[in-house]
């Protein structure tokens, strides 16, 4: 039985490890750990075994197709030393008794997709930096796991050396000679693929997600004070809740979904009239424009020489030269537009969802107890929509969360206290 078997190896381990504790009187540099701690930890030797093990076959490849002889050996290096760390790995696996190793990866590792041409080499080493740069991330936090002084050790060289890595990697790829000129559609190619690189490492919340998050919120929020209100007036008598609750569940979404189709439309639509109005001033006067582009360059931080070259250069090509124009000077682009549609449907959708939480209890009950209800399920609500805005943000789910939960609570209770003053006012009448 697997598991049976695990529990056997895992104590033999243990019992090893203590007998040679015993033996050397090390008795502060390996601490008393039980089995689940011993298998947790070989788990993670193996994986870093496993990285370094693809790391150092990923650049043997690299080297074996790189065709300047000053950058094969540099690669060579690189994957001397991915095996440096792949053997202080499995040392440590060994010291524990752990498993034997095997490969588990592609043969040339991450350059399996290289065509063995410059470009393809080159794309791969701006992916490595990524990558070099996650596992600096991934071994730090390896520092409250790995216990062992030999492990802490290890694990400070192979950080160090990572390091370095990414130095060396950032000036091979700046000491490549200029590759040949690539047109639009291969440079969005190149482009997409380092952003899917960087991607896999850290994960992104796709755009449209950001507007859906406040959507929903906007429409609980607004729902949820309407729905306060009228409840605060009526005792929460559940028809009429429901109905204030569905007219302003459907007249919030269609505002919403409404004002983004016009908003991404009309920003597509400005975006235009600026590159329209640009190509009208170069056709007009191209050097006065190359001028504007350059001074441009100089307000955002670029030397006066840089941006004076780089304004000729992009002159060579009249529409990258007017997109160029558009996006220093209005801080307009292509890549920035929204699809109308797109964040109509999701303004939509977004807006009703959020908007009918808060009237859900009235379907099933009345009173204080829906009243009650609602409060809950919607502050729930505004807990997780909070939450959520930490794939946007830096700041932690929680704390964003309670933020949110705290403000749709003034809401409700400022709400709520207006429609019982109301109710009892129209009451007395």
């Amino acid at each position: 039985m697997p598991g049976r078997q695990n529990v056997e190896l895992s104590s033999k381990i243990c019992h090893q490890l203590h007998d040679a504790v015993s033996r050397t009187g090390a008795t502060n540099s390996i601490p008393m750990v039980d089995t689940d701690e011993i298998s947790n930890l070989l788990v993670v030797l193996e994986a870093n075994w496993q990285a370094e093990m693809e790391d150092h076959a990923t650049y043997k490849a690299l080297a074996s197709a790189e065709t300047d002889s000053r950058r094969r050996n540099v690669l060579r290096g690189l994957a001397a030393a991915e095996r440096h760390h792949a053997r202080l790995w499995a040392d440590e696996i060994a010291t524990l008794a752990g498993p034997k190793l095997v490969y588990a990866g592609a043969p040339n590792g991450r350059a399996a997709a290289t065509s063995g041409t410059t470009s393809g080499i080159d794309t791969i080493l701006r992916q490595l930096r990524i990558h070099e740069r996650s596992e600096i991330e991934r071994y730090s936090k390896q520092e409250g796991t790995l216990k062992t002084d030999a492990s802490q050790k290890v694990l400070l060289e192979v950080i160090a050396d990572e390091n370095e890595h990414y130095k060396t990697l950032s000036n091979l790829i700046r000491a490549r000679p200029p590759l040949p000129a690539m047109d639009h559609s291969q440079a969005r190619t190149a482009l997409a693929a380092l952003l899917a690189a960087r991607r896999q490492r850290h994960p992104e919340a796709a755009g449209w997600l950001n507007d859906a998050i406040y959507a929903a919120h906007d429409g609980l929020g607004s729902i949820f004070g309407i729905v306060s209100g009228v409840a605060g007036a009526t005792f929460g008598k559940s028809h009429y809740v429901l109905i204030a609750g569905l007219a302003g569940m459907v007249g919030s979404a269609l505002s919403t979904g409404t004002g983004a189709y016009l908003t991404a439309r009309s920003e597509r639509e400005l975006y235009e009239a600026e590159i329209a109005r640009e190509r009208r001033a170069v056709d007009y006067d191209e050097s006065e424009s190359r001028e504007v582009l350059a001074l441009s360059l100089q307000v955002r931080g670029l030397p006066e020489d840089v941006a004076e070259r780089l304004s000729h250069l992009l002159a060579e090509n009249k529409e990258g030269f007017v997109k160029a124009l558009a996006r220093t000077r209005a801080n307009v682009s292509e890549e920035s537009l929204s699809d109308p549609w797109t964040a109509a449907l999701t303004g939509f959708t977004a807006t009703a969802i959020g908007a009918f939480v808060p009237i859900i209890p009235f379907f099933f009950m009345s009173g204080v107890s829906a009243i009650a209800s609602a409060g809950i399920v919607s502050l729930s609500a505004h807990f997780a929509v909070g939450a959520s805005r930490s794939l946007m943000i830096v700041r932690p789910w929680w704390r964003s969360g309670l933020e949110l939960t705290a403000f749709g609570a003034v809401e409700g209770i400022i709400t709520f206290s207006i429609g019982l003053a109301l109710g009892q006012l129209v009451g007395t009448r």
